[in-house]
């Protein structure tokens, strides 16, 4: 078996904490690792670690790569040159599979990255079951039991068909209204679409053939024998269409397999706070916060005090540069705020004062017009890549421990208060050969400040 993650999307749901250029998926949300590490090491308990593949998009791939390399040096992380939702992204990865595979018609598991599934055992019970009929011919879908009428998630309709350890599906229907939904639990027949799927190559390839040539013909001039980029030049004629309408909205071989596993696809504040443990009152409070006389209430602070009073039914996130204070019950709404942020072309949806990268973080500290101040922190043996940049010039001051400066064809050691001019246009990094912590402060000045602005020349992760 192969499994295959989608690490992209944007989490939007869960903004402010969540953003655009590091969501849900890569955050721990406070668990011992992320939601993509827990993904792979939940299907590394059936599949191989070098049969499972991660589909992500470029703005996310170093951070994938990195989170993933902890995990294991065998996996196999591909980059969607652009976002075009997840028919092109499985149909690429799956084209991939097929011309790297020596296996005859492997079976393929399809998982999102974002889910919290904690039973392992349960989880891997299904997928057999579903690998059973995926063998047979079917596309297999997994379904979770509605337990209370959800709006936020799509519903898979049921035949009274039984086929081995699944149902015929009948049809996939959109998230619904309150009505609807308590209509489609009370009719027994519907589940919810954990948008987890697994099928063998040949019947996934047939069926997107039947239902949307167009993307079967563009998928055949892929060619990853050589190289494992997706040409962007292929992959931007793609159409923007997700999996659903175009292949399983469309196939009649389609089957369900009832998730016996817990899951949670965290879609909100509110599905968070209903997995976390709570004290007496109902309550869940992460990082500095005090409370009085509060009742289910989810209050979670990344850095500020953050004190609450007589609250019920209250979701309050702070993060350094935003707050978000909603009824519970409305958490679903907050994409509607993230879309208004991004509309208005507010950096606040995309990108946190604190970006982390693969070597380290740097916190945005202030900003104007013409300059940019930042920290940046780098662990100890890691390096930035050799960059140079088109529109600014940098001044670096060392705040804590020994930095490693390349500056043209110079090799600086700077100390503790010691700093260096970078001109526009000169190839420098920044290095932490050390084994104690590296912080410098950046005054970037110029016309255009933006991490578009970075041409890279050598870079150990693989961005160049």
């Amino acid at each position: 078996m192969y499994s295959l993650i989608l690490a992209g999307g944007s989490g939007s749901r869960l903004w402010p904490l969540s953003r655009e250029l590091y969501p849900k998926q890569l955050l721990d949300l406070n668990m011992e690792q992320s939601l993509l590490q827990s993904t792979f090491q939940r299907v590394a308990c059936f599949t191989p670690s070098a049969n499972i593949i991660s589909i992500t998009n470029n703005k996310h791939l170093s951070n994938v790569k990195y989170q993933l390399k902890q995990e294991s040096e065998k996996t196999v992380v591909l980059a969607e040159p652009l976002s075009k939702n997840t028919a092109p992204a499985i149909a690429t990865a799956v084209k991939y599979i097929s011309q790297k595979t020596k296996e005859n018609n492997p079976v393929i598991l399809v998982v999102p990255s974002d889910h919290l599934i904690k039973d392992f055992a349960a989880f891997k019970t299904s997928v057999m079951r579903g690998e059973k009929l995926a063998k047979e011919g079917y596309i297999v879908t997994f379904g979770i039991q509605p337990n209370y009428p959800e709006t936020g998630y799509g519903y898979i309709n049921i035949t009274k068909e039984k086929l081995n350890d699944g149902f015929k599906v009948k049809q996939f229907v959109e998230k619904p209204d309150a009505i609807t939904a308590q209509k489609y639990i009370d009719e027994g027949t519907y589940y919810w679409n954990s948008g987890i799927f697994m099928f063998s190559i040949s019947t996934f390839m047939d069926e997107l053939k039947k239902s949307t040539p167009e993307i079967s013909e563009i998928i055949e001039e892929f060619d990853f024998s050589k190289s494992d980029t997706i040409s962007q030049e292929i992959f931007e004629k793609m159409p923007n269409i997700s999996v659903d309408y175009a292949v399983m909205e469309k196939s009649d071989k389609i089957a369900l397999v009832k998730l016996e596993s817990d899951w949670n696809d965290i879609g909100s504040w509110k599905a968070l706070y209903d997995v976390s443990d709570k004290d007496e009152n109902g309550n869940v409070f992460v990082g500095n916060v005090i409370d009085e006389n509060s009742k289910n209430t989810f209050v979670y602070s990344s850095s500020k005090l953050v004190s609450t009073i007589g609250l019920e039914n209250t979701i309050i996130v702070e993060t350094e540069d935003a707050i978000l204070a909603c009824n519970s019950q409305q958490s679903q709404d907050v994409k509607k705020i993230y879309e208004k942020l991004k509309n208005n072309n507010d950096d606040t949806h995309k990108i946190h004062k604190t970006v982390y990268r693969p070597w380290g973080f740097y916190t945005v500290i202030a900003e104007g017009k013409g300059y940019l101040t930042k920290k940046i922190h780098v662990n100890p043996g890691q390096k930035l890549s050799i960059q140079s940049h088109n529109h600014r010039s940098e001044h670096w001051v060392v705040a804590i421990g020994t930095a490693t400066v390349i500056k043209g064809d110079e090799i600086l050691t700077l100390h503790t208060g010691q700093s260096v001019d970078l001109a526009i246009g000169e190839k420098h990094s920044l290095q932490n050969l050390s084994e104690s912590d590296v912080e410098i402060i950046e005054l970037q000045k110029g016309d255009i400040l933006s991490e578009d602005d970075i041409i890279r020349y050598e870079d150990i992760y693989g961005r160049v």
